[in-house]
């Protein structure tokens, strides 16, 4: 049998509809942002909320903050597989943090909208950064993937299960004794 009949190209899209678990990684250089935050006055608030600038302005080195939550926003992106199309805006992608300090996104706009259509639920992201780069990850959870999600069987359980029905099989199968009676 010819093993290319039973293979399938999946780079074309076509699980696209299917998708319940978007993934996104983006890296920034530091050195970068910095230029970049020199070099154009107003980049800074053409990019980031209010909220994201002051966060960022209030730290020692606010070019490693900038490029952290420029990281995120890519990452959020590539995680509603869109990029910066469907006219989603990079203020629409908003990296705020709770009171304990955990980076969480909030989406307005277009992104939002795209979010809903998608059945995005959940958008955890993670940011993390070294000497010289900024990385975040983000993942949209969609309300397919919790419900798949709900419908698989833990292995134990279902193990469990086998057994009680093997060990009922079992107990109704006549013993030599009662065989021969």
């Amino acid at each position: 049998m010819d093993i290319t009949q039973q293979t399938h190209d999946y780079s074309s899209g076509e699980l696209e509809e299917f998708s319940q678990v978007g993934m996104g990684v983006d890296v920034v250089e530091i050195a970068r942002m910095e230029r970049i935050l020199k070099r154009t006055l107003r980049f800074a608030q053409r990019v980031f909320s209010p909220d994201e600038c002051a966060y960022c302005d209030s730290k020692a080195h606010p070019e490693v903050h900038y490029a952290t939550r420029f990281a995120a926003k890519e990452a959020v992106l590539k995680a509603l597989g869109t990029g910066f199309s469907e006219g989603i805006g990079v203020r629409d992608i908003e990296v705020k943090r709770t009171s304990k300090g955990r980076p969480y996104v909030r989406l307005s706009g277009k992104a939002h909208e795209v979010a809903q259509q998608k059945g995005v639920r959940e958008l955890p992201i993670s940011l993390s950064f070294t000497h010289t780069e900024a990385v975040a990850c983000a993942m949209a959870i969609t309300e397919a993937s919790l419900a798949a999600a709900e419908k698989r069987k833990d292995p134990m359980e279902e193990l469990a299960k086998q057994f009680k029905e093997a060990r009922a099989l079992l107990d109704e199968m006549p013993t030599k004794n009662t065989a021969d009676k």
